[in-house]
């Protein structure tokens, strides 16, 4: 078959042409412009961004024979360039260091580096993978690195920089390439659908551009099998079946069920994705993802799209932090997990089991504007007599009462640990005075609201004030002294028992009590 997939047919041919590297290719037109060309090169990055690419562009610009000197602009037309290109130029050597990683390959290498060019300017040395050398051979190319003939060039590239030994890298001037933005891969492939005369719309286009993740070689091979997958065309719909990608839309709902608590409607919404046969892993990065657009845009608000904006204006800063880790928690562990599925399911029941305050609360609203909605007469009267109640409780509260008080209030985890560090002071005027440092008294305005909700349903109309101050008697410093005296009783009670006893005096021991108290 005389088909040329596009990864091959769109290599670059010239420094123009090379997408994303700009910072690269700039150093090398720069070296060979003012002709300060280095003895060796290494070109590191991830794969498919265009290490090898460039090496050989390097190679046809040195030994291109349009000018008298190295050029930045290959003509592509000398019988350098062309052999260079096709392969089969005896003066520029191509090595695969991953089959050819012995020290006898490596000498046989170098038993040719004194031989003058044949019929080009450079000899040249391409080694691909460097990476995967033996040490052996990094230590027979030393010296020759250091001080080659003056005809010879290496160039090298990997992917894994930090496997290369220290000794090799100071020899070489080391070029980091760059992962490609998705805007200049879209712009990219769009180009070259154009010129295949590919049936394309920018959705299609932009899932391809995203599934490549930064390397151009993995993005016109999707491209390849997205264009077969679809019979000659890119539709959108296609691509994201052979992708197995989800919906933005399918995502934000999830992502809308989640920080709404709605349990049912969250797992209603997974098993409408499980139906399109969704890859988990990519379904979990999506979801992070989307969690990180909500988080930059309640800080930049720099979203356009309504789904995005309107979770970001509903949730809390804090709680969307605090399901971003859960993700990406899960996304860490999921390749260990034996069912994806599994792994995502129970990623939601965590994000799910740390609701935010607010949600809680607006459900106990909507079940009392509920009862409200009913009221009657005989019903307030009722409401008249639990409001007294509430009152006459209230004048109850004191700073001994205080810590039973507090203990009996059904608080979530996070009001408890806030609250719980702060000491009571007076009740006054229907105000409830509470003081701590300045530290404890940096409350998230969630926590806070559920603090004075609950004081309300259990005191009446009670206004809530911080102040700042030494807290000396805190609900939950009481509970640790009082866990502290428990322990001492029971080890009292230990060191009484005979039996116990004997058996620490036979063995010379004593009865050790580790305890971690919290301020």
């Amino acid at each position: 078959m005389s088909y040329q997939v596009l990864a091959r047919k769109y290599r670059p041919n010239s420094f123009d042409e090379v997408i994303g590297q700009d910072h690269v290719v700039q150093v090398i037109k720069n070296s060979i412009e003012q002709e300060r060309v280095h003895q060796a090169f290494l070109f590191s990055g991830t794969r498919g961004i265009g290490k090898t690419s460039i090496a050989r562009l390097l190679a046809k610009s040195l030994n291109c024979m349009s000018s008298d000197s190295p050029t930045p602009q290959p003509c592509n037309k000398c019988e350098s360039s062309k052999a260079i290109q096709e392969g089969k130029s005896i003066d520029f050597l191509e090595i695969d260091a991953a089959s050819r990683t012995g020290v006898e390959h490596m000498r046989e290498l170098l038993s040719s580096v004194h031989t003058s060019p044949s019929i080009s300017r450079f000899k040249i040395f391409l080694i691909d993978e460097v990476h995967m050398l033996s040490k052996g051979s990094f230590n027979a190319l030393l010296k020759t690195l250091e001080e080659p003939p003056s005809h010879v060039i290496f160039l090298m590239a990997t992917t894994d920089p930090e496997r290369i030994p220290k000794t090799v890298i100071s020899r070489c001037l080391q070029l980091n390439l760059k992962t490609v933005s998705r805007d200049e891969l879209h712009d990219h492939f769009k180009q070259i659908c154009k010129k295949e005369e590919i049936e394309s719309d920018n959705e299609s286009i932009s899932l391809v551009a995203k599934a490549a993740e930064g390397s151009v070689r993995d993005g016109l091979t999707l491209l390849d099998q997205a264009i077969a997958h679809g019979n000659g065309k890119l539709i959108a719909e296609n691509v994201k079946n052979l992708l197995g990608t989800i919906d933005d839309s399918l995502i934000h709902e999830l992502l809308d069920s989640i920080t709404d608590g709605r349990k049912e409607d969250a797992f209603r919404t997974l098993n409408e994705i499980e139906k399109l046969n969704p890859d988990y892993e990519a379904l979990l990065k999506d979801l992070i993802s989307n969690i990180h657009k909500i988080s930059l845009h309640q800080v930049l608000e720099d979203s356009s799209k309504e789904s995005i904006v309107n979770i970001a204006s509903k949730i809390d800063a804090e709680y969307c932090q605090l399901i971003y880790e859960i993700g990406l928690n899960s996304f860490q562990k999921i390749h260990t997990h034996p069912s994806p599925r599994e792994a995502i399911e129970m990623c939601l029941l965590r994000m799910l089991a740390f609701q935010p305050v607010q949600n809680m609360n607006k459900g106990e609203n909507k079940i009392q504007k509920k009862k409200t909605y009913r009221v009657s007469e005989k019903v307030d009267k009722k409401k008249e007599y639990h409001l007294n109640e509430h009152i006459k409780e209230s004048h109850k509260i004191n700073s001994s009462s205080w810590h039973d008080l507090f203990n009996g209030m059904q608080l979530s985890s996070f009001a408890k640990n806030y609250f719980g560090n702060l000491s009571f002071i007076k009740l006054n005027d229907q105000k409830i005075f509470l003081c701590g440092s300045k530290d404890q008294l940096d409350i998230p305005e969630a926590i806070m609201n559920e603090f004075e909700d609950k004081i309300k349903a259990k005191f009446g109309k009670i206004e809530v004030k911080l102040q700042e101050g030494i807290s000396l008697s805190s609900p939950n410093k009481i509970n640790e002294e009082n866990k502290l005296k428990d322990i001492e009783n029971s080890k009292i009670e230990l060191s009484n028992d005979s039996e116990i006893k004997d058996f620490l005096d036979e063995f010379d021991g004593e009865i050790e009590v580790v305890t971690k108290i919290k301020n």
